[in-house]
């Protein structure tokens, strides 16, 4: 039985389809005049934006430096003396250098205690094929369903429970229980991309599971990890609810953002001292987001080609 072969339409004497046709010089002018109007648009968009953002910053930074008098008389304009009298009375009424060492301490423990429990655990989640790891990532993802304030009432009597009721260390043990799912979440994700030949690999030349995750996954995962790091510390250093119920105002032990609404009074606030104070707290974070920002857009660029 012989197979009959389809002639080509060049074989069978048809024309071959013609190639689309460029556009006329007129429709390329047209082209190009959308594209120049779409990028002015952008631009003064993204402008407008910056504006936004920098005109506010402007002046919560020269309110800084101000008294009430100056603040309502000229907001905008420049402070009459760059004093920084505002900052010292700022710290020395609410205790800020106190408070700022007690956010460092729940703030840090809570980030180390965050990563010591969530890198182990994506790593088994990431390695799993199984239902069994479907099933155990879908409930790490469930405590996003959770609202702060169904929490609180059960963490008051759990803290109330181990005696730890007006303690930071308790507070140090509750942070990382919120930030589980999320970060489980990112890091789970991110070491799913990282490729099984070079687990296999070590897994050859004798490395245990805890050397393939030391040596082989925790240096790929730097930008997940600093990503994580970077938007749990955002988390709990302005984290308030938590802190002002289980802490309470005791001086020796409130954070930053439980002692910065004391220099609100009802007999009236100084606002220049009240902006001084919180641009102190916005320090840290600005520090922070600083060091660990390339990391984190080397993450979100690794999973948008990625993905």
């Amino acid at each position: 039985m012989t197979q009959t072969v389809a002639p080509t339409p060049a074989a069978a004497g048809t024309a071959l389809p013609a190639t689309a046709p460029s556009p006329s010089p007129f429709r390329r002018r047209r082209i190009r005049q959308g594209l120049g109007l779409g990028h002015a648009a952008s631009g003064v968009l993204a402008w407008v934006y910056a504006a936004m953002l920098v005109v506010p910053f402007y002046y919560f930074i020269v309110s800084s430096f101000k008294s009430n008098d100056e603040i309502f008389a000229d907001p905008l304009g420049l402070p009459s003396s760059w004093s920084l009298d505002n900052f010292t009375t700022a710290i020395d009424s609410a205790d800020l250098d106190l408070a700022i060492v007690n956010s460092v301490l729940v703030t840090g423990g809570g980030l180390l205690l965050t990563l010591f429990l969530a890198v182990p655990a994506s790593f088994a989640l990431a390695r799993t094929t199984g239902r069994a790891g479907r099933v155990m990532e879908r409930l790490f993802a469930m405590g996003f369903l959770i609202p702060t304030f169904a929490a609180l009432f059960p963490t008051f009597l759990l803290a109330a429970t181990l005696g730890l009721f007006h303690t930071r260390t308790f507070l140090i043990f509750l942070l990382p229980a919120t930030a589980m799912p999320l970060s489980v979440v990112i890091l789970t994700q991110f070491m799913r991309t990282i490729p099984r030949e070079l687990e296999e690999a070590a897994s050859m030349d004798g490395a245990t599971p805890l050397t393939v995750l030391r040596h082989v996954y925790l240096p790929i995962c730097v930008p997940g990890i600093a990503t994580v790091v970077l938007l749990n510390f955002l988390s709990f250093w302005n984290e308030y609810l938590f802190s002002l119920i289980i802490i309470g105002p005791d001086p020796a032990q409130r954070t930053i953002q439980v002692a910065l609404p004391t220099l609100r009074l009802d007999t009236g606030t100084d606002y220049g001292v009240l902006m001084a104070a919180t641009l102190v707290t916005l320090l840290p974070v600005y520090l922070v987001y600083t060091l660990l920002q390339r990391q984190m857009q080397r993450a979100l660029l690794s999973g948008a080609v990625k993905g």
